[in-house]
């Protein structure tokens, strides 16, 4: 893991430095295009290619999620916001720990399954309150029903399009 302290917009770039001024990644924001980015902490860097398949991302995530019974799942549309930092985010929520693991487990392999697309970073499995799956252009939130009532990102980004999915409520 490393710790972003600039984040640098030119034209459809986002260049993340970090503390050392090293470049961690380098993003090119533009639909549906073959992008390389590059990652790395203390110097060391790696390349991966992304194909922008953020649809597809979307589309099975929310299916993943509708199997294992997710409630209140809501996507936010985030490419008309200035500054985002990614596509969109896919929210939703469940009323135990063990149901949030089951979610998180079948949308990772939903995803890959279909889309060949691994996790670029995760988050929150440990305690399972709020984990996040970052497939960089698509960021996933599967939150227990009083975690997502504190954080309400939906209010949060309120400038975001919002569209609402069939979900177990």
């Amino acid at each position: 893991m490393f710790l972003v302290v600039s984040q640098f917009n030119l034209n459809n770039f986002i260049i993340y430095l970090d503390v050392t001024g090293s470049i961690l990644q380098f993003l090119m924001l533009s639909a549906n295009i073959k992008t390389s980015i590059f990652v790395g902490t203390n110097g060391s860097m790696s390349k991966k290619t992304v194909i922008d398949n953020k649809e597809d991302i979307l589309q099975q995530a929310v299916a993943a999620m509708q199997e294992k019974k997710a409630k209140n799942i809501i996507s936010l549309d985030l490419s008309g916001v200035p500054d985002a930092v990614t596509g969109y985010f896919l929210i939703c929520n469940a009323s135990s720990k063990i149901q949030v693991n089951a979610i998180y487990d079948y949308v990772v392999e939903m995803v890959t399954k279909h889309c060949r697309e691994h996790p670029y970073h995760r988050e929150g499995y440990e305690n399972s309150e709020w984990i996040l799956i970052d497939y960089i252009n698509v960021v996933v939130h599967i939150f227990l029903e009083e975690t997502r009532s504190f954080y309400n990102l939906e209010s949060l980004w309120a400038d975001a399009e919002t569209r609402h999915y069939k979900s177990d409520e």
